[in-house]
């Protein structure tokens, strides 16, 4: 009987797939792999600058290539410092340095630019705020 209840429970709410780097927490942060996923968006950015006339099946296929990666690797670099900021950043980082929180609401507005758009200055301020954050981060770690 309870193994019936437990059937019909599933089907009604299935437990769905939750994604999380650690909460335990693990301690385990290091921005570098942000910072490296936004020198991918630049890198991408300036083969789709590159990519001329598209219309050949093969440039074509390389330009869809080159914004899906652009746009996978913005996101990934976000999601990266989002989980720093949340995770790992604590009210006595923003008292030692009071510009954190707009330099990380910063950075996720400039991702976003850089995912949305071909735009070499939103794909290198990104990568700049990134790095500004992750001094700070390994400042924090002294």
């Amino acid at each position: 009987m309870l193994r019936s209840v437990r059937r019909i429970a599933d089907r009604l709410s299935p437990i769905g797939v939750a994604h999380a780097h650690c909460d335990i927490p693990c301690g385990i942060y290091d921005p570098h792999d942000a910072i490296q996923a936004a020198q991918t968006v630049i890198r991408m950015t300036e083969l789709i600058e590159e990519a001329g006339d598209v219309s050949d099946v093969s440039t074509r296929n390389n330009l869809i290539r080159y914004v899906v990666a652009k746009e996978e690797h913005a996101k990934k670099a976000k999601d990266d410092i989002l989980v720093i900021w949340t995770d790992y950043f604590k009210p006595e980082h923003l008292e030692q340095y009071p510009n954190l929180h707009e330099l990380v609401w910063n950075a996720c507005k400039l991702g976003s630019q850089a995912k949305q758009n071909v735009d070499m200055e939103a794909a290198q301020s990104f990568k700049a705020t990134l790095e500004e954050i992750g001094k700070i981060f390994w400042e924090t770690k002294q």
